[in-house]
């Protein structure tokens, strides 16, 4: 089955899930109306389709390598760049100033998210382009925005973020780069990171790298750390690439997946860099790239969970193999019940997680065009939601995808394997999982909690107004939400943050569990309770959201049982 882009899906959610209709009504994006939003989604679905899906299975079996000391990228992958550089894909939101289309955020997502279906390994290096736009826009100077925004947006040059070092991963202030001014207005960059990626390609005429380091009087610790462009070629005076930069790649990673995205090692031996933001700034500039690329993931996880579905789908509707206890005779295995509830949990929970992906990014939106600090606060809510749940989905459909292909699904050949093994680092990269939940607990409740209760009763109000009318999915809701909401204020409550970070993890999933039902009922109410979607809805909030029940129960239990066990009783056999 060749893959189809959702676009049908994504023009649903945005007219009756996630509200885009509000985007419109502000003169910031009064432009972006339903035609403009849907002709982007149609010609962006035809172009995954005929120009980056095809590309998937050749970008895992011919990966990137580095050879004599240049990397060269997957066959076919630098002809699709182009189209995709060309076409205007990279600079859907960036600045009209400078080339971009200045577009809602919520249009790039949906963009993106079916670009990392069609193929994930190219696909990171356009997202971290766009990350780099952004935190450019935000933090440079005129002269480095004149310099590099237009090349970026156009896709002449692309653009890479270079945090972890062999001894500072999630500890980011741990780094030992350094950064030494060379009395010019320039720094002189030297250090190794490792795990960037697209640190390097034979497409671009020029890499630009977004390198975090410290200054001679930058204190230990994160507020010690200051951010440098490092371009692979200087710009010349006419701002075009120029002499070679001093710096490499060391080397290309051996992956579990992500096999036609180069993930270099990267050393900087006092290449010349300026300074992006203030100094000893960096981690602010730097966020605003990784907040980014944090719903970005997330949507990469949600589009590899779509590839991986109708990858199991079109596997499930040829595979002939048993008695159908449904038509008698031999049949399909989409006949027998197990296959079913795989497939259906798969839809189910790849809407959940889109929806969640995409009101957080109608919230961005919002927060940019109105400055509403109740949007901003939304916003930075849902970012650590819709991240790892949206990465969660991406694993678990697709280790679903492998086993609805049962033996097969273990051999190579058939690809179902692929998606599993791509879709694996989401949940690491760009920030793990469990930092997500951490940061869900402790900076996201500093406003005690405000921005989850408005989620919370936005969710009951709903809930109460078709309570009679779809009790058999109303009712359920209700009731989770008021269990979440106990579990929201057990967690504000909690002076120790040791305890609340115990139950970060499954407290984010009982919240994306509740959020997703949430939308799943506002698609059933818009299909008018009959329908499809309302099917959907019926077999999430019956079948899934149920699991909120123990998730937030083991939320509320504290730290203590973690440290019960004795380092050496937890290795004793």
């Amino acid at each position: 089955m060749p893959f189809r882009a959702p676009v049908t899906d994504f023009q649903f959610l945005f007219d009756h899930v996630v509200d885009f209709a509000q985007i419109t009504a502000t003169e910031r994006f009064a432009d972006a109306d339903n035609d403009t939003r849907d002709a982007i989604l149609v010609e962006a679905g035809k172009m995954v389709e005929e120009i980056m899906a095809p590309l998937q299975r050749n970008g895992d079996l011919e990966g990137a390598v580095l050879e004599n000391g240049v990397v060269r990228t997957s066959p076919g992958f630098g002809d699709a760049y182009k189209q995709i550089a060309e076409g205007g894909w990279i600079s859907t939101s960036a600045d009209p100033e400078y080339g971009g289309m200045g577009l809602p955020h919520s249009i790039t997502t949906a963009v993106n998210e079916m670009m990392g279906a069609g193929c994930l390994s190219l696909q990171l290096n356009p997202l971290m382009t766009q990350g780099q736009i952004e935190a450019l826009e935000h933090h440079a100077s005129d002269e480095i925005k004149a310099t590099y925004l237009p090349k970026l947006i156009s896709g002449e040059w692309s653009g890479t973020m270079n945090l972890t070092e062999p001894a500072a991963g999630s500890d980011v202030g741990a780094l030992r780069s350094k950064a030494e001014p060379n009395g010019d207005g320039s720094y002189a960059i030297t250090g190794q990171k490792i795990y960037i990626s697209w640190g390097d390609n034979d497409f671009t005429n020029n890499v630009c790298h977004l390198v975090l380091a410290r200054l001679p009087d930058g204190v230990s610790g994160t507020k010690g750390i200051s951010l440098f462009i490092v371009p692979k070629f200087l710009p010349d005076e006419n701002g075009e690439p120029g002499v070679a930069n001093t710096l490499k790649v060391v080397s290309l990673e051996h992956k579990m997946g992500l096999h036609g995205s180069p993930t270099a090692v990267m050393q900087y031996d006092g290449a010349k860099g300026w300074l992006v933001g203030p100094e000893h700034g960096g981690m602010k500039a730097m966020f605003t790239m990784m907040n980014n690329a944090r719903l970005g993931v997330g949507g990469q996880g949600v589009g590899v969970a779509e590839g991986a579905y109708q990858h199991a789908l079109g596997y499930a509707m040829d595979r002939t193999q048993g008695r159908s206890p449904i038509q008698g005779g031999t049949g399909t295995i989409m006949d027998h019940a197990d296959v079913r509830r795989m497939l259906t949990g798969m839809k189910a929970d790849i809407f959940a997680a889109r929806a969640i992906e995409m009101a957080c990014a109608v919230a961005i939106d919002m927060g940019t065009a109105t400055g509403a600090a109740d949007w901003k606060a939304r916003a930075a809510f849902l970012t650590p939601i819709a991240k790892a749940f949206g990465t969660d989905v991406g694993m678990k459909v697709s280790e679903d995808g492998v086993q609805v292909h049962g033996g097969m699904g273990f051999i190579e050949e058939t690809g179902a394997a692929q998606f599993y093994r791509d879709v694996r680092v989401t949940a690491i990269y760009e920030g793990t999982n469990g930092i997500q939940a951490m940061d869900l607990v402790a900076r996201k409740l500093m406003d005690g909690g405000d921005a989850a209760y408005a989620i919370l009763d936005e969710i009951e109000d709903c809930a109460e107004k078709v309570r009679e009318s779809m009790a058999d999915l109303a009712e359920p809701l209700w009731q989770a939400t008021e269990t979440l909401r106990e579990a929201t204020e057990w967690m504000v409550a909690q002076g120790d943050l040791n305890d609340r970070f115990a139950g970060s993890v499954p407290f984010l999933r009982g919240f994306a569990r509740v959020l997703g039902g949430y939308y799943h009922l506002r698609a059933a109410i818009a299909e008018g309770g009959e329908g499809p979607r309302s099917k959907l809805a019926k077999f999430y909030i019956k079948r899934l959201l149920p699991e909120h029940a123990g998730v937030l129960a083991h939320a509320m239990e504290g730290a203590g049982d973690l440290y019960a066990l004795s380092p050496d009783e937890l290795g004793a056999a």
